[in-house]
């Protein structure tokens, strides 16, 4: 029986999983951890990323129940983008800025402008283009830019090399490269602030799914399993971000396929089948891990304000004098959403933590607001926090609309989805489509990248036909919104529409 190992590093939790050759689930660990706003910048110190990937492991070890000394495979998934600069001795150079920082609105508007070609803000080469606007001290000791799946696979293997999924959100992609007309205009504004690099030679190898990405060195083994057990020599899949690996752990990869990974953050991923027509600033270009282009629309803010007022009934619960657990909690909180009102109450919010490029937001303020006459209930209350999640993200999706891209099917995965029915007919009703839960919705990216690096085991087979076959059992549930959930969501669209004026002058004076 093969053992392989997906981890994911996700923003509030470090998921692993271990499956065989049938891509089973034989265990699961998990750690979990926050990011820190520090100096302006929200990120993860990389002591915490080791000390929570090792107990992560550690855990799936111990619920493994038996010492596991060989892995035939393993696969490193990550929260997508964002900045880690090294310089020639691999030092990193300053803290790693994660995705939700909306810093770089400067190197964005000028790169997109340069390269016709829309780069977000949390994109690694905007990151890179930003600091060198801001003439920041470390750039010209910069060597090596990559991601934190690229970080951790590159010190588990030693190769610097990343899936193409992950490397067309450090910079554009064209196949199974990086765009190399992209890349001299890149290099020519370089040249005009001062900075004699090319990109190129900053940026990890492009590897589609499947190719050789190098082999667990004993320094890489020791540096997970702190228990010593686990040997070198497992096979490494180039490494993904969450987004490729959400289109893999939902079989999202075909053209007119789309999956939606809901979490802290959420994006939507469509496969299209020809380019979009014009350069949108709420529409990143990416890649699958086979390398067809994906339209993605993502939003920094998600299931955050959910999670932080769950916490808030908890405490109240406690108080009380009783207790309920947290999975038990949350189910009971998406179910008395059914019972809202038509107009939700009158309730209208926004879920942003941080700032949300999909709303012209560069900093966040979560604020609820009841309108006169408005019914305060907590099914109410639930409703809104949960249309609030998806406001952002259905804003998105109504450029893909107007574009005319065709979409056959929609995968929903992520914690979003845990509770059965809710999650997926709120987002049904946002997005216009229907929305299928696969019984694996929970696994989410570190399933995902469970199945690339078994992928990279077989020979003979494209990731398309492999995953058709990994599929071909999987239980699996359908939602369709009604016209009534779809009229109850567009009014409230109407009032947070209306009211983002409100949120962006809470953010300017609070």
């Amino acid at each position: 029986m093969k053992k392989i190992l997906g981890i994911e590093l996700g923003s509030t939790r470090i998921k692993s999983v271990l499956i065989n050759e049938k891509g089973e689930v034989l265990a699961s660990g998990a750690h979990d951890w926050e990011n820190k706003l520090e100096g302006g910048f929200w990120t993860y110190s990389l002591e915490d990323v080791w000390a929570g990937l090792r107990a992560s492991y550690s855990d799936l070890a111990k619920n493994y129940g038996e010492k596991i000394e060989k892995l035939d495979a393993i696969g490193i998934s990550a929260m997508m983008h964002g900045y880690l600069a090294f310089d020639k001795n691999d030092n990193l150079l300053v803290p790693f800025r994660t995705w939700r920082n909306t810093t770089t609105a400067e190197a964005q508007a000028a790169l997109t402008s340069a390269l016709s070609f829309n780069m977000p803000q949390r994109w690694s080469g905007t990151h890179f283009y930003q600091a060198v606007l801001n003439g920041e001290a470390h750039v010209p000791d910069v060597t090596f830019l990559t991601t934190l799946a690229g970080y951790v696979h590159w010190q588990l293997c030693g190769e610097r090399v990343l899936g193409i999924g992950d490397a067309a959100g450090m910079f554009p992609t064209v196949g199974n490269k990086y765009d190399e007309k992209r890349l001299a205009i890149f290099n020519s504004l370089l040249k005009e602030h001062g900075v004699d690099k090319k990109l190129e030679d900053l940026l990890p190898k492009p590897l589609m799914a499947g190719e050789n990405a190098g082999v667990l060195t004993e320094a890489g083994a020791k540096l997970l399993d702190e228990s010593g057990a686990l040997q070198a020599g497992a096979i490494m899949c180039p490494p993904e971000g969450d987004a490729g690996t959400g289109m893999v752990a939902t079989n999202a990869v075909k053209v007119r396929t789309g999956n939606v990974s809901a979490g802290t953050s959420a994006f939507a991923m469509v496969v299209l089948e020809k380019p979009l027509k014009r350069v949108s600033t709420e529409i990143d270009v990416v890649s699958t891990p086979s390398g067809n282009t994906v339209a993605m629309v993502h939003a920094n803010n998600f299931t955050s304000e959910i999670n932080a007022w769950a916490s808030l009934f908890m405490e109240a619960i406690e108080l009380a004098g009783g207790s309920i657990k947290k999975g038990q909690l949350f189910d009971k909180l998406y179910e008395v959403s059914a019972q809202s009102d038509e107009n939700v109450g009158g309730l209208v919010g926004y879920n942003f933590l941080s700032g949300e490029p999909l709303v012209g937001l560069e900093r966040g303020v979560p604020m609820v607001a009841r309108q006169e006459g408005g019914k305060l209930t907590l099914a109410n209350f639930m409703q809104m926090q949960l249309y609030s999640a998806l406001g952002a993200m259905s804003i998105g999706m109504e450029i893909l609309a107007e574009e005319n891209v065709q979409i056959e099917s929609i995968c929903g995965h992520g914690g979003f989805f845990i509770t059965p029915f809710i999650g997926a007919n709120a987002m049904s009703a946002a997005l216009g489509c229907p929305i299928t839960v696969m019984k694996n919705a929970g696994e989410g990216g570190a399933w995902g990248v469970a199945l690339l690096a078994l992928f990279a085991t077989e020979s003979g087979k494209t990731l398309e036909s492999f995953l058709d076959e990994q599929f071909a059992s999987t239980e699996k549930e359908t939602t369709v919104a009604s016209e009534a959930e779809k009229a109850k969501f567009a009014r409230f669209m109407a009032a947070y529409k209306a009211g983002l004026a409100v949120e962006k002058l809470a953010t300017e004076k609070l």
